[in-house]
Parts: C-alpha cells; structure tokens; sequence
C-alpha cells in the first residue's frame, strides 16, 4: 500500500541504561540511512503501486462446471437434461441435429407446462449458443443466447409456471445461471461490436429470427454517462482483502465514466478514468399485466429502501408463452441499475435479488492509468508544489444531495488510496451506502500540517459553491470527518476556534499591523485563524499525534530538512512578509522553514493551542488508538503506542469513544475493528441525526424543502425518514445476499 512505512520511535526514550541507549541511538541512526535509501530509489525511480486487478485468462462462469464449458470437444449438456431428452424420447434426435431437437422441444413446452422441458431449453440453447461462439458463428450463438434466455426468464417469471416452479430445487438456481450467462454473452458480443448504449433500441437479426432490445438506465445517471463497458467476471482482485458482492439475477459490470468536459464545473472533483458498479439486467415480458419494462420514478424511501422505482405499463399487448408463436419478435428492456441505490427488484409481483459486484468496479478504477499517475504518496511528500495541481476534493461516486458525506483525510507520506480498504468495506453494508457518500482529500503531505488545514477549509468552501450554492442540502451540514494520522490533525482543525493564539505564536504585534502586499497579508493571517467549520458535525481520529510524535526528533527533522521541497508560493509569501516587517515576527522559522515533520514535533508550539482550542457542543469526537501488544524489542517493555504515534500522544479527554486496537501505525485503519469502528460510529450518526430532525419536523414552522416535485425527488434527508407511508416499491436496497470474500 505504500512505497514503505515510516521508521519506528526512537527506541532508546523507554531504556535507562547507557549501553541501551547509546545502542538505541546507534538503531535509529541506521534506520535514517535506510530511509535515506529508500526515498532516494522512490525519487529516482518512482515508488511501484500495487496492482488491484488481475486479469483472468478464461472468464468466471457459473455453468463452467456442470456444462463442462472448458472441455476440449465443447460444452455438454447436464445429465438433468439427458433424462428429460430421453423421457420425451429426444435422445437420439438431439445426437443426430441439435437444432431438430431444440424446434421439438419447444413445440413440447407449448404444449405442456413441465418446467423440466423449460428448463432442458434454456440449457440446450445455451450449450448451442456456445458451441455456435467456438465456431465463430456470431449470428447462430446470438440466436441460441437469445433463446435461452428468454426462456429461462419465462421459467422464473411466467405465471404460466407459477404452480409447479419449486424454489428449493437446485434446478431453480441452475435456470438463474442460465439467465445470468446467456445475457452476459449476449452482452459480450454486443460491446464487442461497440453497439451497447443505453437509450438506444437494437434490433438484433439472427438466422431464424428477430430480437427487439430497448435500454434504459435506472438511477441518477443520463444516457451518455459512460464511455464503455467491461465485464466483472473478466477479473481476478488483488490487494484489495475483501470483494463485496450480492448473488441474484443480472450481470455485475465496469461503466467507465465519460468525463462531461471542462467547462462543467463539477468536473475535477471526479478523478479520470472513474469507474462506477452497474448490474445490466433484460426484463421479457411473460404474458402477465403485458408489462416489459417501465419509465422510472424515483420515490422517498421506506423502511430499508433507498429509492423506489414504480412501474408505468406500457400500451403493450399480453402474450400467452404457453401458445408461443417461435416467429413472433421478442421485444425486451435491457436495464442497467446503480447497485448503490437499490439491489433488489420487483419482477412479476417478486421481489429479486440483483447479481452486484461493488468491489471489481473500485479496483478496475484504482488499477487504471489514469488513478496511478494522480495517487503518488512520495511525490506528495517530497514535493509538495507539484503536488498541488493534484490536491482536492474527490469522489468516486455520483455527488448525492441526500447522503451525509464522509471525508477521508490520509496522513503522511500517504495519498486516498489508503483508504480504500475502509471504503470498500464501509460501503458494502447496506445501511451504510444508503445514507452516507464517501469523499477523499488529496494534499500534499510534505508541507505543515495547519498549511493543508488551511486549504482543506478552502477546498470545502469551493466544494458547497461547486455542488449547493444556496445551502439547500441540509445532508452537507452532517459532514464527518475521518482522518489518519496527520489526517486527524487536518480534521479537528476543521473545527476548533484558535482565536489569537496561532497568531500570537509568530508574533506579539496585532495583525491590523502587518505590512505587505494584501493578497499575503490575507494569507497569512488565514493560515494562522481558525473558525469551526459548521457543515461538519462529527470527527474520527485514527492514530492521530494530537500532542506529536517523537518520530520528528533531531535525526529525522534534519532529514526531512534536506530531502523535502518546501512550498515555493507559501515560503515566498512569508520571506516577503518578514523582508517588509523587521522585527514584527517572534520566530521566522515557522514561517519559511517548517515542513510537515517539523510541523509533527511534540515541541511545535502548534500543539498546545490545538488542545486548549474551543470547540462546539455540537461536534463529535472519536478516537481510534494503535497499541501494540508485542512491541519492538527496542522499544522497551514499557512502550505503549502504535510504532510511530505513543498512545499518550493519541489520547484526548473530549472525545465520546476511544477504541484501542492492536496494530501498527501503518494498518491501524486498514484492520477490521477500526473499519467497525468507524461503521458503528457512522450508524449512531444517523441516529442522531434522525432524532434531531423528528423534533425540527414537529416545529410547527417546518416545511420539508423539494427540489423538484414533478419529478419526486426530494433534496432534504430529513423528510424522507419521516415520510411512513408504505409503497409498491419495486426497487429497493437490502443487505440480503451481501457477502464479503476475505482473500
């Protein structure tokens, strides 16, 4: 995760003897050169990042195994199959010409309702579709997909069917495969002639006969929101330790955004090359209300639902499968749904499961070129202006008016990507997704710390402007916070009221005083005056320094000193401002010297205005704690800490939880009891939240606040978890089927 991990305290503070001091001190001499040598190979070279996805030589496919897809002489149809061939007396038909076989088959399904003739269909056609594929007979595979999977839709849905299907027959999750794999291969060949886009309506011509495909997008996307699409099952995840995924019907997909354009303002706070999770499902219709698909409404949420979506019939005719003309021209909806919105669908008075992939998506995005050249943790520390083209807000995810957003704040020597097992992890729980987005800040780590306090505050305020110029998402104003290490420290200065005292470390002179150009006069005094910020109501620190880390001792300063380029427009400003102002600055050091390991010293002056700044009633702190329960040997047996940040260090008294958890400095927030942690922390969040905004509804002043009614989309949170009324949902977020598979 990172191109290597900062050294380890000095270990000689805990020893008392002379000998172990001098041999600590001989220790963390050696560890010097050795990172030394390590930034200079990261500086020369380029530090590798991990690779997040590998890809598979033959894709993931449900039915490899009982269809024996792999075998040399072809795919062959399941013994279940075989059994019904010969109880119809097709056996020998089938051997002698497939396609004789097939026509026969569905002469007999239309003749009699056995959902064993359905389903020996679906599998025979998807056996000839592949066969077809191998042979390279584009045309005769779509035809055979097409079949198959139409009539596995039948056998799930079709109220013709409805007595005799049995749920608890491994045949029923077998037909669920057949569905899945024949619409992905029907898919694959559809990208492959870059013919997939939503909003348009294909007609797909096969030898035998005609297929009609409409596309819809359902969910807060437009039509022309992706550039392209790639297959899940194409890839194997690395690095990333869990894959979130919930098992249903549909094809999990890659949609890689298409950038909207520079003139869009919105733009830069989403990274290039963005991916986003999408499930590709095909709605047939099954001679049930006459309904193939429908326009989409989105609808406030009920219990456990994150949106709703109702159903418009369409002036569509009822067709009866059971007396199913094999010349008639299937018309079907292929629907693509935002699996972070809802994962489950009403089908045929059903509720169904999608078949979702959250985490191939995320690691397709982090694995792209694009990502790698914006997320360098060593270019950020070493050289900070140049990092600057890169700091900011970013999200990996649609900006949503009605979901708290949590912002993740990396700490040194680090970039988001460090957060990345957290958010995989965080967003895989329904109740999690439903309300909250995720952001990421990106600065550059080498300057000190109050300097990426400044411009965090800065980016924040340009954000609210960019996405809500008029304060109308009340969702902002819940914002939390989580911050890493140094991260921490850039969160809670968020937050506190310096008042004079920043000030009053660089000079005893009243700032109405200072002389200068005004553009840096204002800067200045901005970087050394805090205000809370009041969209943010709640402040995770995970193995913060609140009181400094003695990993900034003389040794490492010095260092950092030589190998770290301080930012040119900040130092420039301050050497102006002490050039024009003799004698009005206590110590110009602070000023035009300090970079972020000076700035992490526990005798920075900086720290004791920290910890004795006001704060506001209404924000919430928590403290996540590294401590190791087998610590170096060089640290002594009195060592209480995480390897870099000791624990009295970390610790704060105004915090209203503190969880301490075994692990070091680096993997502290990666370990699943901090990422629990911090979810049990989000969940009393909306707790909270939600127990406020019950009293501000009952005021009798309150007016729920709708963005745009026609369409039923309602901008304040708050009022949708009011709202009680019990609706046909059909569309609807669970935690159903959701599983993590620990690699």
């Amino acid at each position: 995760m990172f191109c290597s991990t900062i050294l380890y305290r000095n270990a000689a503070e805990t020893q008392t003897s002379s000998p172990a001091r001098k041999k600590a001190d001989l220790t963390g001499r050696l560890g010097v050169w050795w990172v030394i040598a390590v930034l200079m190979m990261c500086g020369t070279s380029g530090c590798a990042t991990a690779r997040y996805l590998q890809d598979r030589p033959i894709r993931d496919n449900a039915l490899e195994s009982s269809l024996q897809l792999l075998r040399w002489r072809g795919p062959e149809i399941s013994e279940r199959t075989q059994h019904t061939l010969r109880r119809y007396g097709l056996n020998e038909t089938y051997q002698s010409d497939s396609n004789i076989c097939i026509h026969q088959l569905r002469t007999l399904h239309r003749q009699n309702l056995d959902p064993e003739l359905t389903y020996a269909v679906s599998e025979l056609a998807y056996v000839e579709g592949k066969k077809a594929e191998r042979l390279g007979r584009t045309s005769d595979a779509m035809n055979h997909y097409g079949i198959a999977l139409t009539t596995s839709y039948r056998y799930l849905f079709g109220p013709q069917l409805a007595d005799v299907r049995n749920q608890y027959d491994p045949q029923f999750r077998a037909v669920c495969d057949l569905y899945n794999e024949s619409l992905e291969d029907l898919l694959r060949v559809l990208c492959a002639e870059n013919r997939l886009r939503p909003g348009q309506t294909y007609t797909i011509q096969t030898a035998d006969r005609k297929f009609v495909i409409r596309t819809e997008m359902r969910g807060a996307w437009k039509p022309d929101e992706f550039d392209r699409y790639e297959f899940v099952s194409d890839y194997d995840i690395k690095t990333l330790r869990n894959r979130h995924t919930t098992f249903g019907l549909g094809v999990p997909l890659v949609a890689v955004r298409k950038p909207r354009g520079a003139n869009d303002s919105r733009e830069k706070y989403y990274p290039e090359g963005l991916s986003y999770a999408v499930t590709a499902l095909l709605r047939c219709s099954t001679g049930n209300e006459g309904e193939y698909a429908a326009a989409t409404e989105l609808l406030p949420s009920t219990g456990n639902s994150e949106s709703s979506v109702r159903l418009a019939s369409h002036n569509v005719p009822n067709r009866n499968f059971a007396n199913e003309d094999p010349n008639e021209t299937p018309v079907c909806v292929l629907e693509f749904f935002d699996p972070l919105r809802a994962n489950q669908i009403k089908l045929a008075n059903d509720w169904v499961p999608l078949e979702t992939d959250l985490t191939t998506p995320l690691a397709y995005f982090l694995d792209s070129p694009e990502y790698r050249k914006r997320d360098r943790a060593t270019e950020g520390l070493l050289d900070p202006d140049d990092a600057q083209q890169k700091r900011g807000l970013y999200m990996l995810e649609p900006y949503d008016p009605n979901r708290i957003p949590v912002l993740m704040v990396h700490g040194l020597w680090s970039s988001p990507l460090t957060w990345m097992d957290m958010f995989n992890d965080l967003r895989s729980f329904p109740e999690i997704r439903q309300r909250y987005q995720f952001w990421f800040y990106l600065y550059p780590s080498g300057q000190p710390f109050w300097l990426s306090a400044t411009q965090l505050r800065s980016d924040l305020f340009a954000m609210r402007q960019t996405f809500d110029a008029t304060g109308q998402d009340r969702a902002i104003d819940n914002m939390v916070l989580v911050g890493h290490s140094m991260g921490g420290l850039i969160s809670r200065m968020q937050t506190i009221d310096s008042g004079d005292d920043f000030w009053n470390i660089v000079s005893n002179q009243p700032k109405e005083k200072l002389r200068g150009p005004p553009q840096d006069v204002n800067r200045l005094v901005s970087a050394l005056e805090f205000r809370p910020n009041k969209s943010i109501s709640r402040v995770v620190t995970i193995g913060t320094p609140h009181r400094g880390s003695d990993l900034a001792n003389s040794a490492t300063r010095w260092l950092a000193g030589k190998i770290i380029k301080l930012p040119k427009m900040a130092i420039s400003t301050s050497n102006r401002l002490t050039r024009a102002n003799p004698g009005f600055f206590r110590d110009t050091r602070l000023l035009t010297e300090a970079n972020a390991v000076d700035s992490l010293a526990p005798d920075s002056p900086i720290f004791p205005v920290m910890l004795k700044a006001k704060t506001s009633s209404d924000i919430r702190y928590h403290n996540i704690i590294g401590v190791l329960d087998d610590p170096p040997v060089l640290a002594g047996r009195n060592y209480k800490g995480d390897g870099v940040v000791e624990y009295d260090s970390a610790k704060m008294e105004d915090v209203k939880s503190e969880l301490v958890v075994d692990a070091t400095h680096t993997t502290l927030h990666m370990t699943g009891k901090a990422i629990f942690e911090v979810r049990r922390i989000l969940l009393e969040h909306l707790r909270e939240v939600d127990s406020e905004d019950r009293l501000a509804w009952d005021a009798p002043t309150r007016t729920p606040l709708v963005a745009d009614g026609a369409a039923g989309l309602i901008s304040d949170p708050r009022f949708r978890y009011e709202r009680q009324a019990a609706s046909q949902s059909a569309f609807q977020l669970s935690g159903t089927g959701d599983t993590a598979n620990r690699k």
